[in-house]
């Protein structure tokens, strides 16, 4: 028999798939809970407060048998409920799966409930429910980098989440500087030394030649960034062009570099 689950778990789960912005509606919780024959205690509390009463009365009349609680999660992870949102169901699995490793358990690629590790601590939570998603968060990406590819991380389109990644870059210079240009001549424009040796932005003060060189540096490194990723990624076709998990947090860690840099830069 399935182990008994404490009341922190199911409120836990219910925070995730009644969650305000990403969960459930109340109407499709309403659905569900009908559906599968489950009480509903609360129906005008907030989703998170209706659902997990739901789920705790329904544990009370199983006498602590959590398998129908298992078998709300299955129905609400449908893969064909996400089909033109497959980004939220991988939202949605990554912030289960936090959750139920402290069962055991975990969401799968197909939406079923399978045995896992189980957790004991938060520490142990992390590295057994980590996905992508998880270790840009742990590694503390620049938040303008996520703003541009986190819905392709979550899709798990790394070919394009490396694309809009580093493009990110090219669009903040942009932003900061007004110029229209793009690749390594708006990085020339905005960043180089040039003859009078003041480009439009610095990110130090400019006054050592290891200053001069660090700025050089950063130069090359955004032009590097741009010709080793950026320009095969946009130009071969997704087919013939892998980009891996570990290539793919690579890159991001990069280009959440380059951004920090940025956000010191002072403009000339």
């Amino acid at each position: 028999m399935t182990t008994s689950w404490s009341r922190a778990t199911y409120e836990a789960i219910a925070a995730v798939l009644a969650d305000t912005d990403d969960g459930l509606t109340g109407k499709e919780i309403g659905v569900l809970l009908q559906t599968l024959c489950m009480d509903d205690p609360l129906p005008h509390a907030s989703k998170r407060d209706r659902l997990a009463e739901a789920f705790i009365a329904r544990h009370n009349t199983d006498k602590g048998d959590p398998k129908r609680i298992i078998t709300f999660i299955v129905h609400a992870m449908e893969p064909v409920r996400y089909r033109d949102r497959p980004e939220l169901f991988t939202l949605r699995q990554d912030r289960l799966n936090e959750r139920l490793a402290f069962v055991g358990l975990h969401v799968n690629r197909e939406g079923r409930v399978a045995k896992g590790p189980r957790a004991a601590t938060l520490d142990e939570a992390t590295r057994i429910a980590t996905s992508v998603r998880d270790e840009l968060r742990r590694r503390r990406a620049h938040e303008e980098v996520l703003r541009y590819c986190s819905v392709e991380v979550l899709k798990e389109a790394h070919f394009h989440a490396c694309l809009e990644a580093t493009k990110s870059i090219f669009d903040r210079l942009r932003s900061m500087t007004g110029l229209r240009g793009d690749g390594a001549n708006l990085v020339d424009a905005t960043l180089a030394l040039g003859q009078s040796g003041a480009p439009l932005l610095a990110i130090n003060s400019l006054a050592t030649q290891t200053e001069r060189d660090e700025q050089t540096g950063l130069v090359n490194l955004v032009k590097g960034l741009n010709g080793m990723f950026r320009n095969p990624v946009a130009h071969d076709p997704r087919l013939n062009r892998t980009i891996t998990e570990d290539e793919l947090l690579e890159v991001i860690n990069v280009v959440s570099m380059v951004h920090r840099r940025l956000d010191g830069a002072r403009h000339i």
